[in-house]
């Protein structure tokens, strides 16, 4: 059983950056970014391989935030710039012991971690 926490939530303004951070207690195979706005179902944002060589993107995301990984540390960040009142949602790492056939499903993730809020400020 693998635990992830994580860290670096909280209130910025539209246009600012934010750092999301996820230690895991174990390894995993492939790791995830995944949010809830209110009344909305969850959805994708990011993913990495264990390799930290290949990246998934949800559209909306494209281009303005960044996930990596440290292996050494069995963490993975989700760099967050040029926020908007949209990317306002409680987010979620997650992550796979195996790697599955889709990297967006969130059924195909085994791990969560309680999610931090993430408020963006027109």
């Amino acid at each position: 059983q693998v635990q992830l926490v994580e860290s670096g939530g909280g209130l910025v303004q539209a246009g600012g950056s934010m750092r999301l951070s996820c230690a895991a207690s174990g390894r995993t195979v492939r790791s995830g970014w995944f949010r809830q706005a209110p009344g909305k179902e969850r959805e994708f944002v990011a993913a990495i391989r264990w390799t930290g060589t290949t990246t998934y993107y949800a559209d909306s995301v494209k281009g303005r935030f960044t996930i990596s990984r440290d292996n050494a540390k069995n963490a993975v960040y989700l760099q967050m710039n040029s926020l908007a009142a949209e990317d306002t949602a409680v987010y979620y790492c997650a992550a796979q012991s195996a790697v599955s056939a889709s990297y967006s499903d969130p059924l195909q993730y085994n791990y969560w971690g309680q999610g931090t809020q993430v408020t963006v400020s027109s």
